[in-house]
């Protein structure tokens, strides 16, 4: 059994809305949106960060998805308004993983997983994580996740 975590849980949250397409032919969100979700979490979570890294943009510096997971826990139906809670508990050499839960109320329906690399695409090859991330990082996760949380050292 996948235990769900709390809404408090997770210091920084994306509000969203259920489309009427989000749905599939069993009047269900289809499974493939959740991963929408969290992207748009994800993007919103480091825009701060990408809209400042010198470079970032310019010299193809960034993350790149490396791995995702998601564990189904309830469905979700239109309509209804959901908040994608996201954090960063691990920090490695060129990775980092993010747990997100996507929430509708206090009611946990999905949990994620991603491993993130930050990647040079120009040399297609990852590169070190900048300290000004891994400053930001600390900051918005209240320096927890700069020392890790305990998460295992998977994509490090």
């Amino acid at each position: 059994m996948v235990l769900a975590p709390r809404r408090g849980d997770y210091r920084w949250a994306l509000r969203l809305a259920v489309r009427w397409d989000d749905m599939d032919s069993l009047g269900h969100v289809n499974n493939a949106r959740y991963m929408t979700y969290a992207e748009a979490a994800r993007l919103a979570y480091f825009e701060p960060l990408m809209g400042e890294e010198p470079g970032s943009r310019n010299l193809g510096l960034g993350m790149i998805l490396a791995s995702i997971s998601c564990d189904f826990l309830q469905q979700l139906r239109y309509p209804a308004d959901i908040v994608v809670g996201t954090r960063v508990t691990h920090v490695g050499r060129s990775s980092l993983t993010m747990e997100q839960t996507v929430f509708e109320g206090e009611r946990a329906v999905a949990n994620l997983r991603a491993v993130m690399v930050w990647f040079d695409y120009a040399a297609q090859k990852a590169v070190p994580i900048p300290d000004r991330a891994r400053a930001y990082i600390a900051e918005r996760e209240g320096a927890v996740a700069a020392a890790d949380r305990g998460a295992s050292p998977e994509g490090a």
